[in-house]
């Protein structure tokens, strides 16, 4: 098969096609025939040497989210036949024309969308759904704040505050990027090169607060995020993009009864991610196929320009996901 391989850490003329035997499943395992598969940032920090794959990982083939026809399946999967067509969340190898993954980590590709539109969902709504709704505890009436609101995850995250018809607020990096947001149902979009984010948001909120902020950046936005915290309220990393140390108001997380966590998904066992893909397709997959949330793709790209695909991931100029296109 063809994949794109990282030839060395470095810039993203490191991504080039190489051939590849395909790829072995498990007798839980399914293997598909990639027909598009997301880009998503650490994808990028991979590339870079600063995000290694798990052990058992194929090491030097990046790609998170695919989508595609199932042509191969383990003895033991019950659930899927080949022809079956899924996207699914992977701990790498996506950027290639073929890829196995447990068969509880698939989804079935949402009625009426195409395989593009599919390979940009699991990354970014297994992400969602894992820190905003599980670990965050977002509940109906709440208000949420979600960092990068352009990016794929602030897009998914909007789009589904929106469909369950609750609060959201973002921050994004220009009057641009902001419209886009509050054009996709954000409540308010704050650009945070001109405004404090955390002043908008007790403006916003009457000095309350807002109940769970999902941070992707870190470093000097966790005091606003504190400060931004109502009380009970719920901060949730999930990277630290500014760096990550930070400065934080231990008296004020005791005085409002704040709860700082965080997580990240690569690494979490197949049952985990597999219980996170049944919620997806009990609360959301549905609104998906309603067309109540509609996946936003701001760029398709052939294997063969993988370095571009990175090249405008790296520059934050988009708005929506970024995908390689392998049909």
């Amino acid at each position: 098969m063809k994949a794109i391989i990282i030839t060395q850490p470095g810039k993203p003329s490191v991504l080039q096609i190489a051939e590849r035997p395909k790829p072995t499943f498990s007798v839980n395992e399914v293997l598909i025939k990639v027909a598009a598969a997301g880009i998503n940032r650490p994808d990028v920090l991979q590339r870079q040497g600063k995000y290694p794959p798990p052990a058992n990982v194929v090491q030097d083939i990046p790609g998170l989210e695919i989508a595609g026809t199932i042509v191969e399946a383990g003895a033991d999967v019950t659930r899927w036949k080949v022809g079956d067509k899924v996207c699914a969340l992977v701990s790498g190898g996506g950027y290639a024309e073929y890829c196995s993954v447990p068969e509880q980590q698939s989804l079935p590709v949402p009625d009426g969308l195409s395989f593009i539109e599919a390979a940009s969902l699991p990354e970014t709504y297994f992400t969602v759904w894992s820190n905003v709704f599980d670990r965050g505890n977002f509940k109906d009436g709440e208000t949420l704040l979600v960092h990068g609101g352009s990016s794929g995850i602030g897009v998914a995250a909007i789009q589904i505050a929106k469909a369950l018809s609750r609060t959201i607020y973002v921050t994004a990096g220009s009057d641009e990027k902001c419209r886009a947001c509050e054009g996709l149902g954000a409540a308010k979009a704050i650009n945070y090169k001109t405004e404090n984010f955390a002043t908008v948001i007790e403006q916003l909120t009457n000095d309350k607060g807002v109940d769970v902020i999902l941070d992707m950046i870190g470093g000097n936005y966790t005091p606003g995020n504190v400060r931004s915290l109502a009380v009970e309220g719920r901060l949730v990393m999930i990277n630290t993009m500014n760096g990550k140390d930070a400065e934080v108001d231990l008296a004020r997380v005791m005085m409002r009864r704040l709860t700082i966590t965080g997580s990240t998904l690569r690494s979490r066992e197949v049952e985990f991610k597999g219980s996170i893909a049944q919620n997806l397709q009990k609360h959301i997959w549905p609104l998906l196929a309603s067309g109540a949330i509609k996946p936003v793709i701001h760029a398709i790209f052939r294997p063969e320009e993988a370095a571009q695909a990175h090249e405008l991931m790296e520059s934050s100029g988009h708005i929506g996901k970024i995908v390689l296109n392998f049909e």
